[in-house]
């Protein structure tokens, strides 16, 4: 079930996201951002470290984890249990090179890590010697409420940097789409409490989550920044069987990247408006835009409004 809601509270309604009926190929398709018609970044998401990554994409303006940052250190406070040892761990799916991991439990700003990989200084280093400087460099910023994160991404490299450098506490170079997950995964995340999804949900559907979910010892509150371009439907019906109600917010919405191409851009917006969605001011103004969503149990999204979480554009 997907409920609709915008950052004040009020507005909201019941109702299915529209989307295409279900059938018996529904785990297979491509529930939300990315698929055809984007420009492929596949050369940056793999490498031994993130200077690619944020040269790419910067060109681009890419502003997702700048957007996730302050409303996941809200949920991430949220599901601190009082007089727990240890506060739950949050899963990072499709976590790339620790990006999350970094805003979240560093003083840091997605601006500070583009002047840091994209510098001159920065480029003339050998990998061993990046990752050598950034393990000292995350470790002085560590903030004194940062929480254990464990991440999955099918990128090998990325996940193998992330972890050198400390950004994640566990790393699992996983397709979940593919294969199942192993034993060490299972483990790692029976002590999970949040999923964060900020890229990549083109690439999932309910395959991914529900050993996940049926692995972890509590129940876990999920939460995507989504591409308007696709439909989150699939997971979000993938979710409920856990007992968890997906809520959209409506307004705000999250400026992604600019788009590559006036091709690019008439498939955003195409797409957009295929989906009922407005595309003024968002993506016909050039911007890629994502919705925020969040899946918790029922009682929880009574107890504690959506607004409480979010930030203004």
């Amino acid at each position: 079930m997907t409920r609709r809601a915008n950052s004040g509270g009020n507005g909201m309604r019941d109702g299915r996201e529209d989307g295409p009926e279900d059938g018996p190929e529904e785990d297979r398709e491509a529930s939300a951002d990315g698929g055809p018609g984007m420009t492929p970044f596949d050369e940056i998401y793999d490498r031994p470290d993130p200077r690619d990554f944020f040269r790419g994409l910067g060109r681009w303006q890419y502003r997702t984890p700048h957007h996730a940052q302050d409303v996941f250190r809200r949920l991430v406070a949220a599901r601190r249990r009082a007089g727990a040892a240890e506060p739950p761990a949050v899963l990072d799916i499709c976590c790339s090179y620790g990006i999350n991991a970094a805003l979240l439990n560093h003083d840091l700003t997605l601006d500070d890590l583009y002047a840091r990989y994209t510098s001159p200084w920065a480029a003339a280093l050998t990998t061993a010697e990046l990752i050598e400087r950034d393990r000292a460099y995350y470790a002085a910023r560590r903030r004194p409420d940062a929480v254990p994160v464990i991440g999955l991404d099918p990128a090998a490299g990325a996940i193998a940097y992330a972890c050198s450098v400390g950004l994640l506490d566990e790393g699992f170079a996983s397709n979940l789409e593919a294969e199942p997950p192993g034993a060490r995964l299972l483990a790692a995340v029976r002590r999970v409490g949040l999923i964060t999804v900020t890229g990549g949900a083109s690439f999932l559907s309910p395959r991914t989550f529900r050993p996940l979910l049926g692995a972890a010892r509590e129940q876990v509150w999920v939460a995507a920044f989504v591409l308007r371009t696709g439909s989150y439907r699939t997971i979000a019906d993938g979710l409920a069987p856990f007992g968890l109600i997906t809520e959209k917010v409506a307004e705000p919405t999250y400026p992604q990247r600019r788009f590559t191409s006036p091709a690019e851009q008439r498939h955003a917006v195409d797409a957009v408006t295929a989906l009922g969605e407005d595309p003024r001011g968002k993506e016909d103004a050039g911007w890629f835009h994502t919705a925020f969503h969040l899946s918790r149990p029922s009682p929880d999204t009574t107890t504690v409004p959506l607004s409480t979480f979010l930030r203004e554009v």
